[in-house]
Formats: C-alpha cells, structure tokens, sequence
C-alpha cells in the first residue's frame, strides 16, 4: 500500500524503517496537530503558517484569549487546509494554574466525506 508521509513522532517499522501514514485521515489529522502546534515563523519559506498554540499558554485565561485562539486557528485551516471544515471548536481540561490548555477540534473533509476529532492538550 502507497504512503503519504511519515508518522510522527518518528517510530522505527519493520516493514517501512519507519511508521508511515497509509490512510489520508490520518494524514489529515496530523497536518491539523502541526497547524496547530507550530509557531509562525518557524516553517521554512512560509513565515505566517502556524497558530502558535504555546504562546497563548501564559497569557491571562480571559474569554478574550480563547476568543483569539479560535479565531487564529480557524484562520490558519481556512488559508492552508482549505479542504477542511471545522465544525466544532472547544477548549476543555484548561487550567490557568498549571498553564495547561485543553483543545476539543471536530473536524469534517466534505470531499471524501469523513469527519474526525483532535484532541491536544497543551
């Protein structure tokens, strides 16, 4: 079976030499968890991809600061994931005492018809 990219984090496979990505969902899913997780700036030749998600970590846990963030990252899937469609955004298990951040994402890619869910806690 074809390949569309290596998993990460990186794990050594027998079959491969390292554990690959054989389904387009799962593909989808971890190009969503790298939006989310990479700061801008740091993608080589692409300054403004990346929502940043760890610098809103120790800012004041305000309406306001959850109100950016889903903004930010609705914004980055619409510019560079536009096939994606975001149908639920959420934040649970944030707790401003332990700068720790809890995103629910549910997600549909209407042309394959598949939908999915991401879970990060930060």
């Amino acid at each position: 079976m074809a390949s569309y990219a290596v998993s990460l984090p990186l794990t050594q496979d027998t079959g491969d030499g390292y554990t690959m990505i054989k389904r387009i969902k799962a593909l989808v899913k971890q190009n969503i968890k790298m939006l989310i997780l990479t700061n801008p700036g740091e993608r080589v030749m692409e300054p403004e991809y990346g929502v940043g998600i760890r610098q809103f970590l120790f800012e004041n846990f305000q309406s306001d600061v959850y109100e950016r963030i889903d903004n930010k990252i609705r914004e980055q899937v619409a510019q560079y994931m536009p096939a994606v469609q975001i149908r639920k955004l959420q934040f649970a298990g944030s707790d401003p005492d332990t700068n720790t951040l809890g995103l629910y994402l549910e997600y549909s890619i209407p042309q394959i018809a598949t939908s999915d869910l991401l879970e990060i806690t930060i």
